[in-house]
């Protein structure tokens, strides 16, 4: 579903070059997920905004479902760090945005989003403004953004780090009953191991900045998950450490 041929991605800042991401090679899966961890600011984020087709790479190029990735990416789904819900509409006209975008009719776009907030549990808060709502909901409202207009990939960054653990665990758990619904592929930058293997079907490990593969990780683990069971098994505690001897080795002594 997505490929990643000899990437390389160098800002410039003035007269300084940033090299961001140097010879990544990558190919995902259909309908895998796939979390990539490794130092903050090493340029994880980069690689999910070139598969976005928010700015080309330097070097390499970018294939989605075969085609070669040069403007947006209209077929995947991004979900930031950040909520990004506009304060000014209610839940419903959030949620809604894509199809109001697309010309979708309003009638059709409203029956289609109360369908997709009852799928995470937002029924009721239709009318609701995202000030009105907590952290957890707030991230509920992005997913049913996101997945409303049924896109092939969810390109996620570091989507639930704002939250509390046990916020976290609801949203695990919700994003794992989405997938085996409808098994979109999902490609998830993240800090936290656990969350990857939790999670993923794959783990790759970046080094520090410029980004390059240190490591893959293949998570064999079996599905369906119960993310409050999973983590306390041999074989998640195996495989959390087998990545960690490979990651630790990427932070230096005042990040540990």
């Amino acid at each position: 579903m997505i490929e990643l041929q000899n990437i390389s991605k160098t800002f410039r800042k003035g007269s300084e070059e940033v090299h961001a991401v140097e010879r990544v090679n990558l190919s995902v899966d259909p309908h895998s997920i796939v979390a990539l961890i490794g130092p903050s600011g090493c340029g994880k984020s980069t690689l999910l905004n070139m598969i976005a087709g928010l700015y080309p790479p330097t070097k390499g190029k970018v294939f989605y479902d075969g085609q070669h990735v040069t403007g947006v990416n209209t077929h995947a789904g991004y979900m930031t760090q950040k909520d990004n819900l506009l304060p000014w509409r209610t839940v419903i006209d959030n949620v809604a945005l894509p199809l109001e975008i697309a010309g979708v009719s309003e009638e059709e776009r409203y029956e289609k989003t109360r369908k997709m907030l009852a799928e995470v549990s937002l029924d009721g808060f239709e009318d609701k403004f995202s000030s009105e709502l907590s952290g957890g909901m707030r991230k509920r409202a992005c997913l049913a953004r996101m997945l409303l207009y049924e896109p092939q990939a969810l390109l996620l960054d570091e989507p639930f780090a704002a939250l509390d653990a046990q916020l976290r665990l609801a949203m695990h758990d919700l994003l794992l009953q989405l997938w085996t619904q409808n098994r979109q592929t999902i490609l998830l930058v993240t800090h936290d191991l656990v969350e990857a293997v939790t999670l993923a079907d794959r783990i790759v490990v970046f080094s520090k900045r410029p980004a390059s593969i240190t490591y893959d990780e293949t998570v064999d683990i079996p599905r369906p998950r119960d993310v409050r069971e999973v983590r306390f098994t041999e074989r998640f505690r195996e495989i959390y450490n087998s990545v960690w001897e490979h990651l630790k080795d990427q932070y230096d002594e005042e990040r540990i």
